[in-house]
């Protein structure tokens, strides 16, 4: 193969290489967007839950609060850990949701193109060339033989 057809594999590379790049980064954007605005909320709703005077009496379970509680009226007592979360249902909604968009994998697609060039770096190094994170390849100087 002469150095004109290596050129032409390396340009062909390269551009297939940017245009998966650059077609990732509106899915990106929109991942990193829902991320931002559901971990807000999820701060929000926890501040507003923490500030909560009611929750600051929440019972952790039924049986300790019941030695304590023998000689108080149950009017005092508080509000159980779930029914606290029931009463602060934005908080418990956006956390929920915070949790299920982990457990579907947002934390992996919200960096999708800076993996795809770090797996291409990898491969790249092997033939003395890298990549940017936009998918530009980097030729690099041939190492000396001695």
């Amino acid at each position: 193969m002469n150095s004109l057809e290596q050129a032409e594999d390396l340009k062909a590379f390269e551009r297939r290489l940017t245009e998966y790049v650059s077609c990732l980064q509106p899915a990106t954007g929109r991942w990193r967007m829902i991320l931002i605005v559901v971990s807000v909320c999820t701060a929000t709703g926890a501040w507003n839950w923490l500030i909560d005077p009611d929750t600051q009496k929440v019972r952790i379970s039924e049986q300790a609060t019941q030695t304590v509680t023998c000689m108080q009226s149950k009017a005092d007592d508080g509000v159980s850990f779930l029914s606290s979360l029931w009463n602060h249902p934005f908080f418990t909604i956006s956390c929920i949701t915070l949790i299920a968009l982990f457990f579907a994998g947002i934390h992996k697609r919200v960096v999708a193109p800076s993996i795809i060039a770090a797996r291409c770096r990898t491969v790249l190094a092997e033939y003395n060339m890298s990549c940017d994170d936009t998918g530009k390849l980097i030729l690099k100087p041939r190492p000396n033989i001695q």
